[in-house]
């Protein structure tokens, strides 16, 4: 393992990246995942990586990282890819890398324990480590000053998804990498925190001149810190364009043009482009269900993750993240949550949707939904849930349980004794179908997402709950996904969605309700968007 920068110098090495006809094909996989790459990015060069859902994006990202792979797999490299000369595996410790899912990134259990692992790893002098660790923390909007953030024993476990993103981040900047690798690191942020984060990244690359390697679908986050973009085609090289001024922002002559219709055929997110989507019916509830039908009402609700303690013969309720909530899920329409990070959005969606029992409140279902199970959704069985109340997580690998795409598809409906005739048209609208003998813990983000969804639809159930559902998709793969959704609330379908994306609340319409930070405010109600 390499050695660390020693003492308080910020700067450090920057890494150089080269790749020769370089590809990776995954474990059980026919086609490569990315086909004889070239690319060369220098010491220090700030790169912003593009590509539809699929392109191997967060494949290369792994494989700089050195953590691609491990002899006995029958997985298949071509070509040559080194950092700094070397193959990736030989210099592990260069890099830094943040994945998609930050659940999989927590090692420890108190924050402050967890920033500080990297470093200490890297056998950073102890008394630097701890003056890294508040410094990131406090970069990344997680301060640790007193009465001013988090505590640095505070449980990692208490955190939000979008709390956990910073603080692998955070874990990362402590580290002072020469290489910098970022897996859509603002996904699952507000719309403040996206830019706390981009910002936090920026001081750290003018503090130490790191070289970075960023992937993200929505350029304009990013285009005014990085030096130049590279777009990712599936089963093909890359192509590299000029600095993101003025391969977005330049003269209207025709090589921007062209350079923007190529991204956009990408389904990249070019600033000021939004994909068209199906247009939802003009009336509410055309489909078969009226559209004020309540399937779902909560009233005075309080919720939390932690479960109730005893202490003697006394039992003890969680603190609530939120509480005083009022929220009815009717038929073929959409209810969107929003609100900043740690507000209890997850939470409240995961209590409506039967997995949490509220601490106080009420949840009921109506007739019409629950069918004779009952009117607590907490209290039913689980073939009874899905079939009722699908629920897509916010982390998609928490939900697979088979080894196959078309075998999680067809999961659902065997057990639940359905027919499987939703399968082969969710394939195709989900643009799944050339991975249907793939494994899907190797799928990209996005086509983990989208598993994730069509997974739960299979079960063909009235409510459908999801956490993030955009997250990881691209320009065109989000049009379809959001197309889709309207389809099934036009059919009478009721979606209730936790999300940062403004364009997907638009476009479903509906009621937006907007959780505040906890106990701030008066009561939560849901209101018209």
């Amino acid at each position: 393992m390499p050695s660390p920068d020693s003492g308080t110098a910020a700067v450090v090495r920057p890494a150089a990246i080269s790749a020769q006809g370089w590809g990776w094909r995954h474990s059980g996989r026919a086609t490569q995942a990315i086909h004889a790459l070239d690319l060369d990015i220098r010491p220090g060069e700030r790169v912003l990586l593009l590509g539809p859902s699929g392109a191997g994006k967060s494949t290369l990202l792994h494989a700089l990282a050195g953590v691609l792979g491990e002899e006995g797999d029958d997985a298949d490299e071509t070509g040559s890819l080194l950092v700094d000369g070397e193959s990736p595996r030989a210099r592990r410790g260069r890099a830094g890398l943040m994945q998609q899912d930050p659940e999989t990134q927590v090692v420890l259990s108190r924050l402050g324990d967890d920033v500080a692992f990297g470093a200490e790893n890297l056998r950073v002098p102890r008394g630097e480590i701890w003056k890294r660790v508040h410094e990131a923390l406090d970069d990344v909007g997680l301060k640790s000053s007193a009465g001013d953030g988090f505590a640095l024993d505070h449980p990692t476990s208490a955190l939000s998804g979008g709390q956990k993103q910073r603080l692998a981040l955070a874990g990362i900047l402590a580290m002072r990498p020469g290489l910098i690798l970022l897996d859509e690191p603002t996904a699952n942020l507000d719309p403040a925190g996206v830019l706390e984060v981009r910002d936090a990244v920026g001081r750290c690359l003018d503090k130490t001149g790191a070289t970075l390697v960023v992937v993200e679908h929505r350029v304009s986050v990013w285009k005014d810190l990085v030096d130049r973009i590279v777009v990712l085609q599936p089963g093909n090289t890359s192509e590299s364009g000029s600095t993101p001024a003025v391969l977005l922002d330049g003269a209207p002559d025709a090589v921007l043009a062209q350079a923007r219709d190529m991204l956009i055929a990408a389904g990249v997110w070019v600033p000021g482009y939004i994909p068209a989507t199906r247009a939802r019916s003009a009336s509410v509830g055309s489909g078969s269900t009226a559209g004020d039908e309540v399937l779902l009402s909560a009233r005075d609700l309080a919720v939390s993750r932690e479960p109730a303690r005893r202490r003697g013969f006394k039992t003890i309720p969680p603190v609530p993240v939120q509480s005083g909530l009022d929220a009815d899920v009717l038929a073929g329409q959409a209810l969107t949550v929003t609100g900043a990070n740690g507000a209890g959005k997850s939470t409240f969606a995961l209590t409506l949707a039967g997995l949490l029992a509220p601490v106080s409140g009420t949840l009921s279902a109506a007739v019409g939904l629950s069918d004779g199970a009952g009117t607590d959704p907490f209290k039913w069985k689980a073939q009874q849930l899905i079939s009722r109340i699908g629920t897509v997580f916010q982390e998609p690998e928490h939900q697979f349980v088979t080894g196959r795409v078309l075998d999680e598809l067809m999961f659902g409906p065997k057990h639940l004794g359905h027919g499987e005739d939703r399968v082969d048209e969710l394939l195709e609208r989900l643009r799944l179908g050339h991975l249907v003998d793939a494994n899907p813990y190797t799928l990209s983000g996005g086509e983990k997402r989208r598993l994730s969804v069509a997974t739960v639809l299979a079960a063909h159930p009235r409510v459908l709950v999801l956490d993030e559902p955009t997250f990881g998709q691209d320009a065109n793969t989000w049009a379809e996904l959001a197309s889709f959704l309207s389809e099934l609330l036009d059919a009478g379908t009721s979606v209730v969605s936790v999300t940062h994306d403004r364009e997907f609340t638009s476009v479903l319409g509906g009621t937006e309700m907007r959780l505040e930070a906890a106990f701030q405010g008066p009561r939560q109600k849901a209101g018209a968007a």
